[in-house]
């Protein structure tokens, strides 16, 4: 690990404070492999008590800071059930503005990714083991290293400013099921939103350029995910005595599937809209050595590759209910469930997008083959407002805290939840800002953070937040 000189341009408090993060380094390091220890999963098929382990930590962790009136663990009701059933344990910490000043809510989950199979890890997923500049661990980038850049942002300026001094009101949000979809994320809004009112709101759930250049996320790919279920027959049949006369679940699902791209791999569905918007110079050779992509195999799509990946729609098949090879027999299959999912282009809503994809395979079931959706999850894109006083303070922050100047960045991911805050604090300014890199591998085995990417975004938050405490707030809400 590595240290930064003092940057001489920047003024002393800057300083008392950047020396405040590298003294707590240490610390959110330990810190950060505590949490990342607890496999806290939101799937029901995994140990749920793991959850409350992790969201109790977190709540520690905040408490620890000294700068919260009060930390508390709450759940909420999940959206669109009867009450009874309860989301997964979320913290909430809550400090007061002083008048004049801004609220700041930072935003990270505590929740992570089921690990996969032991067998694809180098080393063990839920034990962080350090190797060649960075931490291996399931959610050690995606996303509690989130969590504990807030909290060794929350440290530094506790001690470099003093909570005396502090004039910046702070909401603490960490939920506990990103990864499961949020699900009772509005109804957790809604029952805290005096409470959760902000000016600016951190999201630290996203990435960067690359290890050493930081980026500011301002649009994000929406989601529509479903279960497709391709029927032909009302029972199995030998596939040697029809087969040739009788089309079988497969064959109609597979010609069906195909009809979704062209010949190039780009979305071949009429409806599904793309996003006109700038890209910085990405080649292939980059493309091939972050993804893996073997010799040999050529991308998909056509025109820049970011555009196709920030600015596209793209689809994929990420699951399937046919018969396992181990267990194949010679059989017409009667039925088969595929799960599609599809990363929609920023501006477009994703129930427009799903009415698109839902119109094209009816219209192109082949043979008569009777279809069915179910089970049909939307995500909302997101185009972030780059006009604010907030985003110009977090370019200067993270250029200061990387030392390199910083980039806008697209994600073809999504981050659905983005769309419910800016519905819930009308006028609120969204910054999404991340530790990963393209070499994170984030939901992967031998998921990774790069440390010095660590480092310098605990440097940068501590600076936007000082910076904030610092300037005039004439402009903020």
């Amino acid at each position: 690990m590595t240290s930064m000189a003092p940057d001489e341009r920047l003024p002393e408090p800057d300083h008392t404070l950047l020396e405040a993060v590298a003294g707590g380094f240490p610390a959110a390091i330990d810190d950060l492999g505590s949490l990342v220890r607890i496999p806290g999963i939101a799937w029901p098929a995994f140990d749920q008590t793991q959850l409350e382990r992790s969201a109790e930590r977190v709540a520690e962790l905040a408490r620890g800071t000294g700068l919260f009136d009060e930390v508390r663990v709450e759940r909420a009701p999940v959206a669109d059930g009867d009450g009874s059933e309860l989301g997964q344990p979320a913290v909430l910490g809550l400090r007061a503005a002083k008048p004049g000043f801004p609220t700041v809510m930072l935003y990270a989950h505590h929740d992570v990714q089921p690990p996969g199979s032991d067998e694809l890890w180098d080393t063990p997923p839920f034990e962080p083991t350090v190797r060649d500049g960075r931490i291996y661990a399931r959610g050690a980038a995606d996303d509690k290293a989130g969590i504990m850049t807030h909290i060794a942002s929350l440290r530094a300026l506790a001690e470099a400013v003093g909570s005396d001094d502090l004039g910046i009101g702070i909401v603490l949000f960490v939920e506990g099921e990103e990864e499961f979809g949020s699900r009772s994320f509005v109804p957790f809004l809604d029952a805290h939103l005096e409470d959760m009112r902000s000016d600016v709101i951190v999201v630290a759930d996203s990435g960067n350029l690359d290890e050493r250049t930081p980026a500011v996320t301002v649009s994000l790919r929406g989601n529509v995910t479903f279960h497709l279920t391709v029927t032909t027959l009302d029972h199995a049949s030998h596939s040697g005595m029809f087969g040739g006369a009788v089309p079988d679940a497969n064959m109609a699902a597979i010609r069906l599937l195909s009809t979704l791209w062209a010949d190039d791999g780009s979305v071949a569905v009429a409806g599904l809209a793309a996003y006109e918007g700038a890209t910085p110079e990405y080649r292939e050779a980059q493309l091939r050595d972050e993804t893996g992509l073997l010799d040999g195999v050529s991308p998909v799509g056509d025109g820049e590759i970011l555009g196709r990946i920030w600015n596209k729609p793209s689809i994929t098949v990420t699951g399937a209910s046919m018969t396992p090879v181990a267990a194949a027999s010679n059989t017409l299959a009667p039925s088969v469930t595929f799960v599609v999912s599809c990363r929609v282009a920023p501006g477009q809503s994703s129930s427009e997008a799903y009415a698109a994809l839902e119109a094209h395979l009816r219209a192109h079931a082949p043979f008569g083959a009777r279809l069915e959706f179910s089970d049909v999850d939307l995500g909302d894109s997101v185009l972030v407002d780059t006009a604010g006083w907030a985003i110009t303070e977090l370019r200067g922050a993270l250029e200061d805290g990387y030392g390199v100047a910083a980039v806008d960045y697209g994600v073809g991911g999504s981050i659905p939840f983005i769309s419910d805050l800016v519905r819930k604090f009308e006028g609120a300014q969204v910054l999404v800002t991340g530790v990963e890199d393209p070499h994170s591998r984030a939901h992967s085995p031998n998921e990774s953070l790069h440390i010095d990417t660590f480092r310098n975004a605990i440097r940068s938050e501590a600076l936007l937040l000082a910076r904030m405490n610092r300037a005039d707030h004439s402009q903020a809400a």
